[in-house]
């Protein structure tokens, strides 16, 4: 299982990115940007992800992912459940999700320096 301190200790390597809090949740940003917000609870977290593939994640692992609510659906957004994800997992959906927020100037020198 991992947590709040988990997301943390990954976002905090990435470039431009940051911890807000808003309306008693967490959310990482770039810029404007959210990349992962966690639950109120803390329970489950929200996620950069294409919409196009979305549902295959979903339909793969429906135990460990799930869609955002209707309003969301919009957006390249999907959501887990922290208890389901090792900390291999939510690296790798934390980085992705960043990198879908910043210019490839910006990841392709952290990827280097950061084995995967």
């Amino acid at each position: 299982m991992v947590g709040v301190e988990d997301i943390r200790a990954i976002a905090s390597t990435l470039p431009r990115a940051y911890e807000v809090v808003v309306r008693d949740r967490i959310k990482w940003r770039v810029g404007a940007i959210v990349f992962v917000a966690l639950s109120r609870d803390e329970t489950s977290m929200g996620f950069g992800y294409p919409k196009e593939a979305r549902a295959a994640l979903v339909d793969a692992e429906p135990d460990k992912f799930f869609l955002p609510p209707a309003g969301d659906l919009r957006y390249q957004w999907v959501c887990a459940w922290l208890a389901a994800l090792t900390v291999e997992e939510l690296e790798e959906l934390v980085v992705d999700a960043w990198i879908m927020t910043v210019p490839k100037k910006v990841w392709t020198p952290y990827l280097e320096t950061h084995r995967r």
